[in-house]
C-alpha cells in the first residue's frame, strides 16, 4: 500500500505547500514561466512569485539540487543543505546546515506601482518586504545566523534581499511570514524537526481518512490525496470557506463545475469540506440564479457560466456521505439548485424552445470543443441531459421535504427535457447540436454529446446503445479522447479537441453504469487509473502518448483518480 513517507514531489509540476496556505514554494511562477530558482509564490490577488530563495555561502550562490516530500523541501549542495517546512498557513521556516539562504525580491525593478519594497523594522527586529502585486507584507525573521541586508529602502532597479549565513556552529535558521497588514512577530513554538514531523503526521492522518480504502492496486491514492490537501486554502476574500483550488500552479481558482469532483472525492473522508466545496459557488449566485464562472480570493468572474452538473453532484454526494444533512440545510440546497435550474430554463431557453442553450463553448466547460466550431449559441445533448438529471434531483429533494407541488413541477420539467433531447437532437444515428440562431443541426465527432449517457435508462434503448457503440471511436490505450484520434480536427495538445480529461471520464463511466454497461465502465476506469499512475494528475493528457499536458497538478484529476479507484473497488489490472 502506498503511504506518504515515500512520496516525492517533482517541483516543476507539483508545488510544495500545505493545507490552509495560499503560499507555495516552487520554480513555477506562471504558465510557461519556470524559473531557475525556487520562489515563494503567493496566490493572493492571483499567482505571484514574490520572493526568490537561493542557497548560498559567504562566497555567494552555490550549485545545488532541489527535492521535496510533502513535509520538507531540501536544497542540497556539496557544502551542506537548506530545508524548508510550513509552520502554519502563513509561515515558512528554513534551516541551513553548512549553507545559508538568500531571500530576495523576485523582480529587481521597483516602481511606484509594482515590485517589492524592503525595509528593516527596528521595532520587531525583522526585515519586511512589501509586495505591490499581492498587497501583502513578507516579514523575514532570523533565529540563528549572520544577517546581510541589501537594498533596504531603495527604489528603482537594484537587488533587495536578506541573506542569512551560518553562525559558528554551521547553522542558519530563519522564517518568512506573510502578513495581510500588521501582525505580531512570529516565534517558533517547537523545533524545526518537530515542525516537519507534525506536517508529515497531519498528512498521513488525512490520507488515512480520505483514502483509507487504498491498496497496492491503487498506488497513486496517497499522492492524489496529498494534491487535494496541499491545494486546500483557508477562507480569504471572496472565498468564504476552506476551499480546494484547482491547482497551486497558475490554475489557482475554483471554477463552477470543477469543484463538484473535488467534493465527491472528499465525501467519505472529509464530509464537512466536501459540502463546503459543493456549495462554494452558490455563495455568489446572482439574483436570477446564475452561478459565476469562477471564484478566487480577489475576484468573482461572471463572463461565462459552467455546465449544470450540480444536481448530479448533489445526488452522488448524498449517496456517499455517512450522515444526511439537517432538513434545514437540504432546504437551502434545494432552493439554490432550483434557482440555478430555473435560470437555464428561462434565461437560457429561447422563446418557443424546449431545450436550453450554451452561449459559448466556455459555458459548457468544453471551451474549444468541435461542437462549437461553427456556431456558439447551441442546444446540446450534454446540457439537456445535465438539466434533466438536475431537475429530477430537485423534484426528489422537494418530495423528501414535503413540497409536493414543487416536486411535480420539476419532475414534469425533467420529462420535457428528456423528450426534447430525443425528439430534437437525435437524428436516428447520433445526437446532434441545434444552433439557436440559424436552426442548423450539426453532427460532431466530439465526446461531448456522449455525456448524455448520464440519463441512463431514461434514454430509449436504441439511443443508449448507439451512444455506447460510439465510444469505440474515442477509446485509446489511456482512456477516452475528447476528439477521436482519427478525426481531422484532432490535436494532440488541442485542449478539448483530443486530450483525455478527468471530468469527461468520470461522467461517461457513471453514464455507462447507469446504462448497465459495467464491464466497459470498469475498462475505461482502469485505463484512466493507469494513466494517472504513470503521468500524474495533469490538467489533461495526450490521448496517444499519455503525456501530462498543461497544468500538471490539477486537483479534479486527482479527485477523478480517487473516485474511480474507490468506485471500481480497485480491481486488479
Amino acid at each position: 500500500m502506498s503511504g506518504t513517507a515515500d512520496l516525492r514531489l517533482d517541483l516543476a509540476q507539483v508545488p510544495f505547500s500545505r493545507a490552509g496556505s495560499w503560499l507555495d514554494l516552487s520554480p513555477v511562477a506562471g504558465q510557461h514561466d519556470v524559473r531557475d530558482q525556487v520562489h515563494l509564490v503567493s496566490h493572493v490577488q492571483g499567482m505571484h512569485a514574490v520572493l526568490e530563495l537561493v542557497p548560498v555561502t559567504a562566497s555567494g550562490p552555490v550549485a545545488h539540487e532541489v527535492g521535496a516530500d510533502p513535509a520538507v523541501l531540501t536544497w542540497t549542495a556539496a557544502e551542506g543543505r537548506v530545508r524548508a517546512v510550513f509552520a502554519g498557513d502563513d509561515v515558512v521556516r528554513f534551516r541551513g546546515e553548512g549553507l545559508g539562504l538568500r531571500v530576495a525580491a523576485a523582480a529587481p525593478e521597483l516602481t511606484p506601482f509594482s515590485g517589492t519594497y524592503l525595509v528593516e523594522e527596528p521595532v520587531s527586529g525583522t526585515v519586511v518586504l512589501t509586495s505591490y502585486e499581492t498587497g501583502r507584507r513578507y516579514r523575514v525573521g532570523v533565529e540563528v545566523g549572520d544577517v546581510v541586508v541589501e537594498g533596504a529602502q531603495r527604489t528603482g532597479r537594484c537587488a533587495r534581499s536578506v541573506t542569512v549565513l551560518p553562525d559558528g556552529t554551521g547553522v542558519a535558521e530563519l522564517w518568512v511570514q506573510e502578513l495581510p497588514g500588521e501582525a505580531p512577530r512570529w516565534r517558533p513554538a517547537r523545533s524545526f524537526e518537530d515542525e516537519r514531523a507534525a506536517v508529515a503526521d497531519e498528512l498521513a492522518a488525512y490520507v488515512a481518512r480520505v483514502a483509507g480504502w487504498r491498496t497496492d492496486r491503487t498506488p497513486a491514492a496517497a499522492a492524489a490525496v496529498h494534491l487535494l490537501w496541499s491545494a486546500t486554502v483557508a477562507p480569504s476574500g471572496y472565498v468564504g470557506t476552506d476551499a480546494v483550488l484547482m491547482s497551486m500552479n497558475w490554475m489557482d481558482k475554483v471554477w463552477s463545475w470543477d469543484h463538484c469532483f473535488n467534493a465527491l472525492a472528499l465525501a467519505e473522508g472529509d464530509p464537512a469540506l466536501a459540502w463546503q466545496q459543493l456549495r462554494l459557488p452558490f455563495a455568489h449566485q446572482d439574483e436570477h440564479g446564475a452561478l459565476p464562472d469562477s471564484v478566487t480570493q480577489s475576484e468573482v468572474l461572471r463572463n461565462f457560466v459552467k455546465p449544470p452538473v450540480h444536481g448530479w453532484a448533489l445526488q452522488s454526494l448524498l449517496a456517499r456521505v455517512a450522515e444526511r444533512p439537517d432538513p434545514a440545510v437540504l432546504a437551502e440546497v434545494l432552493d439554490e439548485l432550483a434557482a440555478w435550474t430555473t435560470w437555464w430554463t428561462t434565461r437560457r431557453t429561447a422563446p418557443g424552445r424546449r431545450l436550453p442553450h450554451y452561449q459559448h463553448g466556455n459555458d459548457s466547460g468544453w471551451d474549444n470543443a468541435t461542437v462549437f466550431a461553427e456556431e456558439q449559441l447551441l442546444e446540446t445533448a450534454d446540457l439537456a441531459a445535465f438539466l434533466a438529471v438536475q431537475a429530477q434531483v430537485v423534484a426528489d429533494l422537494a418530495s423528501e421535504l414535503g413540497r409536493d407541488e414543487q416536486a411535480r413541477h420539476w419532475s414534469a420539467r425533467a420529462d420535457v427535457l428528456v423528450e426534447g433531447l430525443v425528439e430534437e437532437l437525435w437524428d436516428g444515428e447520433q445526437l446532434v447540436s441545434r444552433a439557436v440562431v440559424s436552426g442548423a443541426r450539426r453532427r460532431t465527432r466530439s465526446l461531448q454529446p456522449l455525456l448524455a449517457l448520464l440519463l441512463g435508462e431514461r434514454l430509449p434503448a436504441a439511443v443508449r446503445e448507439a451512444l455506447v457503440a460510439r465510444l469505440d471511436d474515442h477509446l485509446t490505450e489511456h482512456g477516452l479522447a475528447t476528439e477521436p484520434v482519427g478525426s481531422a480536427a484532432y490535436e494532440p495538445d488541442g485542449y478539448w479537441r483530443g486530450p483525455i480529461w478527468a471530468p469527461s471520464t468520470v461522467l461517461v463511466v457513471e453514464g455507462l453504469r447507469r446504462c448497465g454497461h459495467d464491464g466497459l465502465a470498469d475498462d475505461v476506469a482502469r485505463r484512466f487509473l493507469r494513466l494517472c499512475e504513470r503521468s500524474g494528475f495533469a490538467e489533461n493528457f495526450d490521448a496517444v502518448t499519455g503525456e501530462g499536458l498543461r497544468d500538471r497538478a490539477y486537483t479534479w484529476t486527482a479527485s477523478a483518480y480517487l473516485l474511480l479507484a474507490r468506485d471500481a473497488g480497485a480491481p486488479a489490472r
